[in-house]
């Protein structure tokens, strides 16, 4: 009953400086061990586009190709995003020395859920890329 009768910036989660700066260093190693993976994927599609050139394959090759900029480009936007929090969190920790170890800041859940979000769509890619590759490798 207690939880009920918090209002919604009281059920708000705080979270130490300290423990947003350690998640966002680990999603920016995250995103960007995806990136590199990506590069990889796309070196793949291009040995298999100087194997194949049947329309089949390389509508499918150009769906991948698509799907690599796209996750890229969002991946990009992501380690953006989760610098420019690092960046405010680091600004607050400058103008206020003192007082940074006792304050609790507001949790970062959209970015964590954009991240979870990531996660998923890496994780679906790489399914339907690996059967291609089965298929056509």
């Amino acid at each position: 009953m207690k939880n009920e009768q918090l209002t919604k910036e009281e059920r708000v989660t705080r979270v130490h400086i300290d423990d947003l700066h350690f998640e966002h260093q680990q999603w920016v190693r995250e995103v960007r061990f995806f990136k590199d993976e990506l590069e990889f994927f796309r070196r793949r599609l291009e040995d298999i586009a100087s194997r194949y050139t049947s329309m089949e394959v390389m509508k499918e090759l150009e769906k991948f190709q698509n799907q690599l900029y796209i996750q890229g480009n969002a991946m990009d936007q992501l380690i953006h995003d989760v610098n420019e929090h690092e960046h405010f969190l680091a600004k607050y920790a400058e103008e206020n020395p003192v007082a940074v170890d006792r304050v609790l800041f507001e949790d970062h859940g959209p970015l964590r859920a954009r991240i979870d979000t990531n996660r998923a769509i890496v994780d679906d890619f790489k399914q339907d890329y690996l059967r291609f590759l089965v298929r056509w490798m």
